[in-house]
């Protein structure tokens, strides 16, 4: 897309469910977030899978699919990185989001790998919720905590 700085820079570690990250696509162009999207997926990129899982606005996107976590933290050096995990006790609502953080998010059935939550344990985050909830949508968390971002630093100016 653009050579503007994105927003914000969303990580999807492994995702599953292409009707999720399609979800999230949308939400990365509504705030101007770049998507990133860590091999291996759970669905193919090409134009006949995205347009089957509502992706049509793809060509919209500032996204990247990269092999690794090693090539991502290499390609975002110098960033504040913000880990989304269930099993955090610091709140989202805690954290001091600014424009250019890194977001990253776990596949939906394995959530984030032990080695990337213990890179930096005060960055984890979590959504509160009550005990009878196992998780949230992959989507709906990814939104909850974009928006929140976008409200703490109050990046976002609606056209229109």
């Amino acid at each position: 897309m653009s050579g503007a700085e994105p927003l914000l820079h969303v990580v999807l570690h492994q995702p599953d469910i292409p009707q999720n990250t399609g979800n999230i696509g949308r939400t990365c162009v509504a705030v101007g977030a770049k998507l990133w999207l860590i091999r291996p997926l759970g669905f193919r990129l090409d134009e006949k899978h995205l347009r089957r899982a509502g992706m049509d606005y793809w060509q919209h996107l500032d996204w990247e699919a990269v092999e690794d976590w090693p090539e991502l933290t290499r390609r975002l050096e110098g960033r504040t990185f913000w880990y989304l995990t269930k099993t955090a006790t610091r709140l989202a609502w805690e954290a001091p989001f600014s424009p250019g953080d890194v977001l990253v998010f776990g596949s939906e059935s394995r959530g984030l790998p032990a080695s990337i939550l213990a890179r930096e344990p005060t960055h984890n985050l979590k959504l509160p919720m009550h005990d009878l909830v196992r998780s949230l949508n992959l989507a709906s968390t990814v939104n909850t905590i974009v928006y929140e971002a976008v409200r703490q630093f109050g990046g976002l100016h609606p056209s229109g």
